[in-house]
């Protein structure tokens, strides 16, 4: 499962600089003038898990798998971007196959620094970008309206209608001034509502971006954001993008002793990939074994076959059990063969909803 997150923000609020850290490269030109990214940048990166170093010490694993995640660093969206203003409907259109945005918000003041709009206001930045969201919901919204309405009414379609009734929950949120995501969708209708394509239907993480002297507890600026976030029922982090930077390229024991200079204890970006992660409700599962060990990123709630169809469809087509041992146990009895000697792996069955860490073994025929 490859979870894909749009970095999103006004000119210069530093997502380049935050999506250079996240990918540990100079991939996207973090430039002090507006449109410096024409492309969308796309990183792979690993997603920081610390388990998996313990479990593969134990299994003498010659490899270590990691889950990974995308970002996409979408060029900065300017007012009017949702007609065209700068180069907006070619930004607009990268962030529809995306399944969350990061708005990052500038809280940092430097005069060196260009801001588009001539003042640092992060919450006014926020609405600048929600609102181009929004518009550009509405436009496609009420293009597709005319031809689902007819099908509805004429065709008696019964899918037609369906998605009239939602583009009717969408068009009510919008014409508010709300994001679609305010709307409260029954499970039965996530699918469709999916289908929608609405980039503010997307859940949303705000990213604090401070100064370094602030990386740890943020300041004034990143409170109103952190407020907001509580407000719009959004996620919140602080970061210090040009700090990420500078700790990407440092070798694992200079980047302790900077982070422990700086109060932190681990890397900012960690913190944004668990947000992102919980965001959408996700969360990982282990297969361990001398050859390697690995981490599988499943829906939070996903039953036992369903985790089997990550690794492969037949795993989930022909699933008989699964061999499961919790996290905590395997690493306390070092390993598959003292958790069995203890009576801790566990045979479960298809209606068995798999926990966040579980080490697990899939039994299929096919």
């Amino acid at each position: 499962m490859a979870l894909k997150v749009a970095i999103v923000g006004l000119p210069n609020v530093g997502k380049s600089t935050l999506f250079n850290a996240l990918t540990q490269t100079a991939a996207a030109q973090a430039a002090n003038y507006p449109f410096c990214t024409i492309e969308p940048n796309v990183g792979d990166v690993a997603v920081p898990e610390p388990r998996l170093e313990a479990l593969a010490g134990i299994a003498g694993s010659k490899e270590i798998i990691p889950a990974r995640i995308n970002f996409v660093d979408v060029a900065g969206l300017v007012k009017g971007a949702s007609k065209g203003e700068g180069l907006g409907n070619q930004f607009l259109a990268n962030i529809r196959d995306c399944d969350a945005v990061a708005f990052v918000a500038r809280c940092f003041i430097d005069t060196d620094i260009t801001h588009v709009e001539g003042r640092i206001d992060p919450l006014s930045d926020l609405d600048i970008i929600e609102t181009e969201l929004m518009l550009a919901d509405l436009e496609s919204l009420e293009k597709r309206l005319p031809n689902v309405e007819k099908k509805a009414k004429t065709g008696g379609d019964k899918e037609a209608g369906e998605t009239l009734r939602l583009i009717r929950i969408a068009l009510e949120q919008l014409n508010a001034g709300r994001p679609a995501r305010a709307a409260v969708i029954s499970k039965d209708d996530e699918k469709a509502w999916h289908m929608l394509q609405l980039l503010t239907a997307l859940p949303a993480l705000y990213v604090c971006n401070v100064e370094e002297a602030s990386a740890d507890k943020g300041n004034d600026l990143s409170a109103l954001v952190v407020e907001r976030a509580v407000k719009d029922k959004a996620k919140a982090v602080i970061i210090s993008a040009q700090i990420e930077s500078e700790i990407a390229l440092l070798d694992p024991a200079e980047r302790a002793e900077f982070l422990e200079t700086l109060g932190l204890t681990e890397p900012g970006l960690n913190r944004l990939i668990r947000e992102a992660y919980s965001l959408l409700g996700l969360q990982s599962y282990f297969t361990v074994g001398p050859k390697e060990t690995r981490a599988w990123t499943i829906n939070v709630g996903a039953t036992a076959p369903q985790a089997a169809g990550v690794i492969h469809n037949d795993f989930e087509k022909g699933f008989i059990r699964a061999e499961t041992i919790a996290y905590d146990d395997f690493v306390r009895l070092k390993g598959e063969a003292g958790a069995k000697e203890a009576g801790k792996m566990r045979q479960e069955g298809k209606e068995y909803v798999v926990q966040d860490g579980d080490v697990m073994h899939f039994r299929f025929n096919v």
